[in-house]
């Protein structure tokens, strides 16, 4: 079979790894592998082999499962006073956000486990050959876009915050700085690491002197992590969470996450309602999407869903006497009253792959000589709900992060994911409704504006009619009405299969420098 398929990413060199893996005759998992080492030099600031992830598979045979890589809680744990853990600053231009990084930040990375255990189970090429894409990428330079030098003036403080970090990641002629737009970063560093990954496998991060390297100066500088918990770090093979959506059929991930589940709960308040009827981007569907969303924080609240790790926890979400609970509150009222990345790719042979990727902020920590960031998940306040330092032991993490597979009633299959922290179930709320419900096509649905509503806040994205964003906003008196299209509302990369026509489209999320490619 002549190559095919089509895949979309967060930026051009991350695509082009993964369409050469397609045309020399690999399959969608050896691209989205080779889409993944990429990122780590093209979206250098967003994706690092130090954090961790998920993969949403549909393979040739019918087979759909998540690949759980994320990060895990350490089995031990140092007493608060006796971490390395303080606050940086990050700054937005109009607001701040805190965040904590340092050694005690550090949870155990998935990665590379997670890479190893996909390559055995699923890809036919070579490792070697997945990894060069990335090797040459990280040797040969890559030019630093507008988007990840917006990104990095964000973030400035805390690449800047260690020596190891600087040595990185700063200007190499101003170590008082990071890279600005158009200058040309090189990783050798990394580069010689993924050599060294490719003749001996995961065992040389977590057994070899990669790991003995963390782990030395995690407990000699303020870190939890031991030898034990890179030795008994396993990836977690699970069934999607699997819906129904009108005549869609949706995969997501499933707990210990929750963005999937959560996602679901919107969809299924909103499944009783004519939304095209409501025209998009109506106040009364504003509205809607909006009140939605406020439910769904309650219930989220309601059902503890971040108290259970198990299935138990979408099943008390997706309770059908809460959801009706809910569907009264929302539907009874007058109508008209962080670092992520995600790829996606779909191959000729029938194969799907929808990748989510982070590693927090990162942590300040890199391992030395190896280019690697640790990430700083222990230290991120939206998936440790509890508080700092009150994490169970030996715990796999949970995330928003929901790479998604929809088979739709026309036959469409649908990949998507996004970044963006706790907008990443609405960004792909908005997406899914607007392919299903309202018809788009792929760019369309992935361009159109969003809303987010959190903490009795509405964002609204830039791009509705401004008359109807007048009227939506006396009914949120607390609101931001954005100027611009903004990587605050996610980053939704899509690719589609429409089975009817046998013909590929996708579509990358302009908001964080998406590229989307069809083959053949």
């Amino acid at each position: 079979m002549s190559p095919r398929g089509v895949v979309a990413a967060g930026h051009q060199k991350t695509v082009e790894a993964a369409e050469c893996i397609l045309r020399d005759g690999g399959n969608a998992f050896d691209a989205i592998l080779a889409s993944l080492f990429a990122a780590c030099i093209s979206e250098s600031v967003l994706a690092s082999l130090g954090g961790g992830g998920f993969l949403l598979c549909h393979t040739q045979h019918g087979q759909n499962v998540i690949y759980d890589f994320f990060t895990q809680t350490p089995i031990r744990k140092r007493q608060a006073a006796e971490c390395d853990f303080y606050p940086i600053r990050a700054d937005f231009g109009t607001v701040t956000q805190e965040f904590h990084i340092g050694m005690g930040s550090i949870a155990t990375p998935g990665t590379v486990k997670g890479i190893f255990t996909i390559y055995r189970d699923l890809c036919r090429l070579p490792i070697r050959a997945i990894l060069e894409p990335a090797i040459g990428l990280a040797r040969q330079g890559i030019r630093i876009n507008a988007l990840h030098a917006s990104i990095y003036r964000i973030i400035e403080k805390m690449y800047l915050s260690t020596d190891c970090a600087r040595a990185v990641f700063a200007n190499k002629d101003s170590k008082d700085r990071l890279p600005r737009e158009a200058e040309i970063v090189r990783y050798p560093e990394l580069a010689e690491t993924l050599e060294w990954l490719a003749e001996e496998g995961e065992r040389a991060f977590y057994e070899g002197e990669i790991g003995q390297c963390i782990i030395r100066d995690c407990q000699e500088n303020g870190g939890h992590l031991t030898g034990e918990d890179l030795k008994a770090y396993r990836v977690e093979r699970r069934r999607p969470l699997d819906i129904t959506y009108r005549n869609a059929r949706l995969f997501t991930n499933p707990p210990p996450s929750f963005g999937g589940t959560l996602m679901a709960f919107s969809l299924k308040l909103l499944e009783q309602t004519d939304l095209h009827a409501l025209l998009f981007g109506s106040v009364p569907y504003l509205q809607l999407l909006a009140t939605t969303m406020a439910s769904t924080n309650k219930a989220r609240i309601e059902s503890k869903l971040a108290d259970t790790i198990e299935s138990t926890g979408a099943e008390a979400l997706l309770n059908e006497e809460l959801l009706q609970r809910y569907r009264r509150d929302v539907l009874g009222r007058a109508i008209c009253l962080r670092g992520t990345t995600h790829m996606n790719v779909i191959d000729g042979y029938g194969n799907m792959a929808s990748l989510s990727l982070s590693y927090g902020e990162g942590s300040g920590y890199v391992v030395p000589g190896t280019g690697i960031m640790l990430n700083n998940m222990l230290g991120e306040e939206d998936i440790n709900p509890h508080g700092f330092h009150r994490w169970p032991l030996n715990s796999r993490m949970s995330s928003m992060m929901s790479p998604t597979l929809a088979i739709t009633g026309n036959d469409d299959i649908i990949v998507t994911g996004s970044g963006g922290s706790n907008r990443i179930r609405t960004a792909l709320l908005q997406v899914l409704i607007n392919l299903i419900d309202f018809d788009m096509a792929v760019d369309d649905a992935v361009e159109s504006p969003r809303i987010h509503f959190e903490d009795g806040m509405l964002n609204v994205e830039h791009g509705f009619d401004p008359k109807q964003i007048d009227q939506l906003i006396v009914l949120f008196p607390e609101h931001r009405v954005w100027s611009e299209k903004n990587l605050f509302f996610g980053g939704a990369h899509t690719a589609v299969y429409h089975l009817r026509r046998k013909a590929f489209s996708g579509a990358g999320d302009p908001r964080r420098g998406g590229v989307s490619a069809v083959i053949g």
